[in-house]
């Protein structure tokens, strides 16, 4: 895991995008891949700092060459 920053985040959407200089160009996220302590609707805040775990899949998700696979938020 690496850790990123908070981009911008769409609630409306359930997705956002992180950036860290392993995934340039930014890195597509989804609500369902934030880690917490319910199942239930998660979301994050631009500038927020998270643990991230991605991926290289191959093809562009929503125009973005990484996807996340496991975001985890830091503690403020």
């Amino acid at each position: 895991m690496v850790v990123a920053t908070v981009r911008e985040w769409r609630d409306e959407e359930g997705w956002g995008v992180l950036d860290c200089p392993e995934t340039p160009g930014g890195c597509f996220g989804h609500f369902a891949d934030i880690e917490g302590s319910d199942s239930g609707f998660h979301t994050l805040s631009p500038g927020q700092q998270v643990d991230l775990e991605w991926e290289a899949p191959g093809f562009k998700q929503d125009g973005y060459d990484y996807r996340a696979v496991r975001i985890v938020p830091r503690p403020a």
